[in-house]
């Protein structure tokens, strides 16, 4: 677990790529749950950010 966040710390590519991906699965989760209106009001906004992480730490180093 240290080297995870060790590895968000020097913004190396793994951990924070992990992170984008959590980020996109907890949107779409959001996304199809039926109980929570604020859930689903916020799905698209997580799934956004998720995604532009996705694309930027792509451009991190290994």
């Amino acid at each position: 677990m240290s080297n995870f966040f060790t590895g968000l710390l020097r913004l190396k590519r793994g951990p924070w790529e992990m992170l984008a991906t959590i980020l996109i699965g907890l949107g779409v989760v959001m996304l199809m749950q039926p109980f929570a209106l604020w859930l689903y009001t916020y799905s698209f906004v997580v799934t956004l950010a998720g995604t532009v992480m996705f694309i930027i730490v792509s451009h991190f180093k290994e």
